[in-house]
């Protein structure tokens, strides 16, 4: 009986991760009632989203805490969660980043921002204009500081961590036009502060 369980968990989350929408949807509604049938969820976002949240707060211990509330929250809100055409990782990314901002309001703790070498080229491109990507590399951390955090969020999401604008829209809960206004709005404001900043 057990192993009968535990084959059926095994498939469902093989599916699952072979990216079976439908799948996903009715495991998620089972979930509902039995949250027991969670599991092939949590095991399909968990590393994604222990690393999402290990690249702002740069502590493992931490960030397996965070992770664990994350589905937590998941969890016990899942009867709230609508099926609109929306991934159901959007909605976790979003719980994630509100998990990750309380954590730093209540600790008062530094966000760590991290910059991964793949996406830097096209960050420098974007921003630099044909000015050295090794100056920008000096002035980047006073600049990021002078972000606003909704800003720097948008910044993270779509250079550092190399997402969609469609993606970026359904974390942040907004239109991706909006995502792809807020960007360029973002890059013209740091734009003149790599001018200003000496």
């Amino acid at each position: 009986m057990v192993s009968e369980i535990g084959s059926a968990i095994v498939e469902k989350t093989q599916s699952l991760v072979s990216g079976n929408v439908p799948e996903e949807e009715h495991i998620l509604r089972q979930s509902q009632a039995d949250p027991e049938a969670f599991r092939p969820v949590y095991e399909k976002y968990y590393k994604k989203l222990f690393l999402f949240i290990l690249h702002r707060t740069g502590e493992r211990e931490t960030t397996a805490d965070l992770t664990q509330q994350v589905f937590m929250k998941a969890l016990t809100s899942l009867r709230k969660f609508e099926f609109r055409g929306l991934p159901f990782s959007a909605w976790l990314y979003r719980i994630a980043i509100n998990e990750c901002n309380d954590y730093f309001r209540k600790t008062k703790r530094a966000r760590l921002v991290v910059l991964e070498e793949t996406s830097e080229e096209l960050f420098y491109e974007e921003l630099t204009a044909g000015n050295s990507s090794e100056e920008l590399h000096t002035k980047l951390p006073a600049i990021l500081q002078q972000l606003a955090p909704d800003h720097l969020q948008i910044i993270e999401l779509r250079f550092f961590e190399g997402r969609s604008f469609k993606e970026v829209s359904e974390i942040l809960g907004i239109t991706e036009n909006h995502a792809k206004v807020k960007t360029y709005r973002i890059l013209k404001k740091m734009k003149k502060l790599f001018l200003l900043i000496p």
